[in-house]
């Protein structure tokens, strides 16, 4: 499949005539061309946005939820067909992505279109002659930049939310998984939605994505990806003064405490550090245990590893996928070279899985566990973004809580432990955005999302996502 722009609600390759070839991970082979955008192509979706901005922002807001809510159904109805392509064009599991992300992909549409009904503002009367009240309205054109591990669930995190409120969108998807915001320009006109209020730009960082940070039309950017590019684009955001949400990297620790429930710590901590291939921001990649249960946590978890399911992507009874790419493949097998060469210990994995099939020439890793090495060491300090987990023992909650802080990231932090006063005195404690106590990535859209340090600035997620896409304006009446 070819992935085209959806500009003005048509599908146009790039003005350039450029293309890029797309890979199918688990075979290693190009499979369709994505669109190789540049600044006219961005051009010509910033004034889409802006000529299709004053009808759709002054639509009453229970249209503007019925067009969202349609969006959702189609998702819905199509779920097998966008997991299909999820699966091919990331390497995903089909199970995880037709049970948990296109699901969350439409109820992220069905959220916010409940949300665009229920906004309400603020008044503050003062004594009998003032009264001051809070309008919230929305900004213009908004710009959005999402990831290639996750990439309909993240694009309509950001999305959904900014139509909701009464933006225009212009969005550009990752380069690496193009295929579902492709199909999503389909589902938009299917649903009605008006042209020009959501545009894709397909393509590269470099050429796309930094025209779209640039471009004077953008109202505010919302971007999940590396940290490295996040503070790129807040220094190119702050020349305009420009509102920016980050959602970056992350380092996360797992904490498991000796009166957890064993099984379920097991369980979840395995999720933790191996559901999509390790490939989600969120990944408890750091796993830090109290000694006196270290042995038989240590144990339970290789054996958990080991039996995870590595396979076909498109084989519902796979587990473990393949890597989004030969780079990022070859980064994540550097990483665990790294971590032999600081003294890491391999407890399992530790390789390239090579299957045999269509699948023989794709980009697979072993689920990999890796014992001791120091908290410093640059294995526990840099994000790896793939099926590599460390552990390391702890004797008393001050040090989990030392050792789970020690990173330059923020972002998520998993407990385990049935001391419930313990629970709320750690979570407290942990410099995370998000804290997960006996569970892992539970999510509710009402609360806010995002992480401390290097992990970003800004939160998304229910009120606080509406908010930041409009603008508030005091009202102060004499009456």
């Amino acid at each position: 499949m070819d992935a085209l722009n959806f500009i003005d609600g048509r599908h146009v390759p790039a003005q350039g005539g450029e293309w890029i070839e797309n890979y199918e991970p688990a075979t290693g082979a190009p499979y369709g061309k994505v669109a190789s955008s540049d600044a006219r192509d961005v051009q010509a979706a910033v004034a889409a946005a802006q000529e299709a901005f004053p009808a759709w922002s002054s639509l009453p807001a229970q249209e503007r939820s019925r067009k969202l809510r349609a969006v959702a159904r189609l998702i819905e109805r199509d779920k097998d067909r966008l997991a299909r392509a999820e699966s091919i064009d990331c390497g995903k599991p089909i199970t995880l992505a037709a049970t948990l992300e296109i699901p969350r992909a439409a109820l992220n549409f069905e959220f916010f279109a409940d949300a665009a009904t229920q906004s309400a503002t603020e008044a503050h009367p003062a004594g009998d002659v003032l009264l001051n009240y809070t309008l919230r309205q929305p900004l213009g054109p908004v710009g959005s930049i999402s990831p290639w591990n996750l990439p309909l669930y993240l694009l309509s995190w950001k999305v959904a939310p900014a139509l909701a409120a009464g933006n225009t969108v212009v969005a550009k998807p990752s380069e690496v998984t193009p295929a579902t915001a492709h199909l999503l320009g389909e589902l938009c006109n299917e649903a009605g939605l008006p042209k020009g209020v959501l545009n894709l730009v397909q393509g590269l960082g470099p050429k796309a994505g930094s025209a779209l940070v640039a471009h004077p039309g953008i109202k505010a950017l919302s971007f999940t990806g590396s940290t490295r590019v996040g503070r790129e684009i807040a220094v190119e955001t702050a020349k305009r003064f420009t509102k920016c949400a980050l959602e970056l990297g992350g380092k996360n620790p797992n904490l498991i405490f000796a009166d957890a429930d064993l099984d379920q710590a097991v369980d979840g901590t395995s999720r933790a550090a191996f559901q999509n291939q390790g490939q989600i921001c969120l990944c408890g990649s750091r796993i830090f245990v109290e000694r006196k249960i270290y042995g038989a946590f240590k144990e339970r978890l290789i054996a958990k590893a080991r039996a995870l399911r590595l396979g076909d992507p498109l084989d519902p009874s796979t587990e473990q996928g393949a890597l989004v790419s030969r780079q990022h493949f070859e980064k994540v097998t550097t990483a665990i070279e790294t971590a032999r060469s600081e003294g890491g210990k391999i407890l399992c994995g530790g390789g390239v899985a090579h299957l045999e099939g269509r699948c023989k020439n794709g980009w697979f890793v072993e689920p990999t566990l890796i014992e001791g090495l120091a908290a410093d060491a640059r294995t526990n300090q840099e994000e790896i973004f793939g099926p590599v987990a460390t552990l390391i023992p702890f004797d008393k909650e001050e040090e989990a809580v030392a050792l789970a802080n020690s990173t330059r990231y923020g972002l998520s932090a998993s407990l385990w432990t049935r001391d419930l006063s313990r629970a709320h005195r750690v979570a407290g404690q942990l410099h995370d955005g998000v804290v997960w106590v006996n569970c892992w990535l539970v999510r509710d859209l009402r609360t806010p999302f995002g992480g401390m340090k290097e992990s970003g600035m800004g939160r998304e997620g229910g009120l606080d996502a509406l908010r930041f896409f409009t603008e508030p304006k005091n009202v102060c009446v004499k009456l």
